[in-house]
């Protein structure tokens, strides 16, 4: 213990003492699971104290602070070090319902339990779980993708909220990231769309370590990042050695400094001071070090080679003598701003209360649109535009855009006052995202963990490009919107690369994620309905391009049943039927065609739509009994999607109406006929299945 006390000496001493145990937590941690990444804690330790004790303006007494900064880390295979830093910082626990208590985030038995099962410091960061983790981080390159949406966020509040006099918002978002989220496709397009914005809140910390899982970063990667993102318009600066503390404050004070652009600091360091095999091996490639080489590292650093989870007498108190006080003569001083800013701005106080609980102002859901009976009807997308229109203006903090397909989406938000974010004009609440769907889709959901409603649409073919983002929405249970148009081969000419397919079996079989394909344009309503009252779960809204019959409520049953995700639209007489014809979408009108051939000819049909097979799973068993009659096995589905998955409402013995190939380019008509999506086709179907049971 002699090199630790000596180490108390200076306040440069002390610094590296605070820095080391960062270090030994995260090799401790990994060693003891036998299981992680040693390697970027320990090269990033000197980065990360830097930026939280001496600028992070954070408060660890009350993490949800409204105005603090955001810390990103996007490389969250370095998971231990955000763990060892909400530790040493003393971030508190907040519980679901938002109520600050007494007990740590990531108290010692935690940063212990590392990568077990049902621990609050799983392998990679995951913000539902761990207070102090802002978003969750995994997939490379989703980090900094969130991070662009939050510093949107952070503009858009600004803009919103702030009057003369009281700055309520004005914080920015640091996130640390890796030659392998710089690799990614995402993070260019993020980078691209954030020095379009001239988002000069957003700092991203580039750790260039010259290592990947594979090997050396030169065996792949060989690009000169600073020349690349000077072309994305954000400034770049350079610290030659993550250990250079006055270097890396230099930095972030430049970042600080820079108003018309993000900043990117480019940190050189290594990942690790044992042995030189080491730090090309094990260190990188996610496995723990070893018992020798722990104790030649910790030889290294002056640390007791037989110590584990070891903190340092004075590491904690000098934390709080940083960050802590800081945090809190921040967190102070602007709860005095806001206690006068709500006396003198009570609605918009309101407003903010009502954004951070998730919770819908009164009246939001006042002046919908209704739409009469029409044979022709409207497209799900038109009819959806209508619907959006109205409810962003009973919620002020809806907000969205479209990857370059606004017009065709039909989500321009058109009333007054509604706007365009641009650069220098952040108050707006149409988003441009330009072709960036995978940017798109990881900006909503830094949006929406900012406590803002937003939305992000393109065509349903290019959900594919959005899916890691709609995952990560799915597994931090934020309520993102991901609106989908074209959602068939009812695109027609385009062809089979627009036309989706397996798209709707794929966005199903997610765990958490709602997927709504409405009927027509009042189930779009109640579709609308359900997404505005969501609080722990995305959804994907799925629409089509041509228009579809608006239904006769007055002859069917209303369109309300929506909500249950599936509902009986038209029965047989006593609510016996023969059959039952089910679908979602564009094809229900189909289905109600065939049944009116049907009873036309004697046969009771019963026709089911579908809008939300999650939805409709997790009524009780005498609702769903209620709607699908174990006693019908008769039964035939009707979708122009693949069939996967239709098997558990139809049957083994059910008819299933579907795709099996790829679409084609041609005129919608002639696609429908030869794809065999038509009314006779269902009869004939349902024919079959009645004979079969």
């Amino acid at each position: 213990m002699v090199a630790i006390e000596q180490a108390l000496v200076t306040g440069k001493q002390l610094d590296t003492l605070c820095i080391n145990t960062i270090r030994t937590l995260a090799i401790d941690a990994v060693e003891q699971a036998n299981s992680g990444h040693p390697g970027a804690p320990m090269g990033l330790a000197p980065v990360t104290y830097c930026l939280w004790q001496e600028f992070l303006r954070y408060d660890p007494e009350d993490p949800k602070w409204l105005n603090r900064d955001r810390f990103v880390l996007s490389n969250g295979h370095a998971s231990m070090l955000l763990y060892a830093m909400l530790h040493l910082t003393g971030v508190r626990e907040v519980s679901k319902n938002g109520e600050v208590l007494k007990g740590l985030s990531v108290p010692m038995e935690e940063i212990k339990r590392f990568r077990q099962l049902g621990s609050r410091t799983p392998g990679h960061p995951e913000s539902h779980i761990t207070t102090g983790v802002e978003t969750t981080t995994g997939p490379l390159g989703q980090g900094v993708g969130n991070s662009v949406g939050m510093a949107i966020g952070s503009r858009w509040l600004a803009a919103n909220f702030n009057r003369p006099g009281f700055e309520i918002f004005d914080y920015n978002i640091y996130a640390m990231c890796s030659d392998g989220d710089l690799m990614e496709g995402i993070s260019g397009e993020a980078a691209s769309l954030a020095g379009h914005l001239k988002l000069s809140n957003l700092c991203w910390m580039y750790d260039h370590n010259h290592i990947t899982l594979d090997g050396p970063a030169d065996w792949s990667f060989s690009e000169d990042v600073a020349t690349r993102f000077v072309g994305y318009g954000w400034n770049v600066t350079r610290v030659a050695d993550a250990n250079d503390l006055e270097m890396l404050a230099r930095a972030f004070e430049t970042f600080r400094k820079t108003t018309d652009r993000p900043t990117l600091i480019i940190v050189d360091s290594h990942i690790g001071y044992g042995s030189p095999h080491k730090q090309d091996t094990s260190a990188a490639h996610g496995e723990p070090l070893g018992e020798e080489e722990v104790r030649l590292t910790k030889k290294f650093y002056g640390w007791p080679e037989d110590a584990k989870f070891l903190v340092p007498e004075g590491v904690r108190e000098h934390f709080q003598e940083g960050i802590g006080r800081r945090g809190r003569d921040a967190r102070a001083k602007w709860a005095k701003m806001f206690a006068e800013y709500s006396q003198k701005y009570p609605d918009l106080a309101e407003r903010l209360h009502l954004m951070q609980r998730r919770e819908l102002p009164s009246g939001w859901d006042k002046n919908l649109p209704t739409f009469p009976a029409d044979p022709k009807g409207v497209a799900t997308r038109e009819s959806s535009g209508k619907v959006l229109n109205a409810l962003a203006q009973n919620i002020p903090w809806l907000i969205g855009g479209s990857a370059d397909l606004a017009t065709s989406n039909k989500t321009t938000l058109k009333f007054e006052g509604a706007g365009d974010f641009q650069a220098g004009s952040y108050a707006g609440r149409n988003l441009h995202f330009g072709v960036r769907e995978h940017a798109m889709a990881a900006s909503v959901n830094g949006l929406a963990v900012s406590g803002i409603r937003a939305f992000g649409a393109t065509f349903f073919n290019f959900s594919d490009y959005m899916r890691p983002s709609i995952r990560l929405a799915a597994l931090m249970e934020i309520p993102s919107i991901f609106i989908f148009t074209h959602d068939s081969i009812g695109l027609g000419e385009d062809g089979p690369t627009h036309q989706p397919i397996e798209q709707l079996a794929s966005l199903r079989a997610m765990p958490n994620l709602v997927v709504l394909r409405p009927a027509d344009a009042n189930e779009v309503v109640e579709a609308w309905k359900i997404i505005a009252q969501l609080q722990h779960r995305p959804v994907a809204l799925v629409l089509t391009r041509q228009a579809v019959p608006t239904f006769d409520r007055t002859k069917y049953s209303a369109a309300s049943g929506t909500a249950r995700g599936a509902y009986v639209l038209a029965d047989a007489p006593a609510g016996k039927p023969d059959v039952i014809l089910m679908g979602t979408g564009s094809e229900v009108s189909l289905c109600i065609e065939a049944y009116e051939k049907l009873k036309a000819e004697g046969v009771q049909a019963r026709v089911v739509s579908m809008p939300s097979w999650k939805l409709f799973d997790e009524q009780d068993a005498a609702y769903k009994e209620s709607v699908l009659p174990s006693s019908v096995t008769a039964r035939v589905s009707v979708e122009m999607a693949a069939t996967f998955g239709w098997e558990r409402y139809v049957g083994l013995k059910g008819r299933k109406v579907g795709m099996h190939r790829f679409g084609a380019s041609a005129p919608l008509k002639d696609l429908l006929k030869f794809f065999g999506f038509t009314a006779d086709v269902v009869v004939a179907e349902a024919r079959k299945a009645i004979a079969e049971k």
